[in-house]
């Protein structure tokens, strides 16, 4: 039986769009399956050491469950982000849910392969050193050899 593979291109870096590559990712790499994450453009920011400023906005997510109605004038004031954030942090957290440095952490150690956009980095001034251990710097075509070989390929 072959190993199934598994190639996820992570391109959103709000808190609620963090979530998904990686909880896919160290699903399927649990499941014994090879699995690539690229990081490109906003994804890029959750390879960075520090990501305590990652955050979720009401605004723009109108299927956000809120603890009571508010219209979206109120959603734009500001601090509401940051409301927003502390708030599903906490959920997050009474619930069990793992933290992204969690989650990153498991990812590396199941052997998920992380590649940094080479050229995101270039674009926004990143250095090497603002990410964490552990990951591959490429380009697209980098990530495309393996893309072009598996059973699933994901676009977050």
């Amino acid at each position: 039986m072959t190993t199934k593979k598994m190639a996820i291109i992570a391109t959103k870096g709000a808190l609620d769009m963090a979530y998904p590559p990686l909880i896919l990712a160290s699903t399927a790499a649990a499941l014994d399956w090879e699995v690539q994450v690229f990081f490109t453009f906003y994804g890029l920011a959750l390879l960075r050491k520090d990501i305590s400023d990652i955050r979720i906005s009401p605004l723009a997510n109108p299927a956000m469950p809120m603890p009571m109605p508010m219209p979206v004038t109120l959603r734009m004031m500001p601090g509401m982000e940051a409301m927003a954030t502390s708030m599903m942090k906490a959920k997050m957290k009474k619930k069990g849910v793992a933290t992204l440095e969690e989650l990153r952490s498991l990812c590396l150690e199941a052997d998920v392969k992380f590649i940094a956009c080479q050229m995101t980095v270039d674009l926004f001034d990143y250095s090497k050193s603002d990410f964490i251990d552990g990951i591959e710097f490429g380009g697209a075509a980098t990530f495309l050899q393996f893309a072009g070989e598996t059973d699933v390929s994901l676009f977050i």
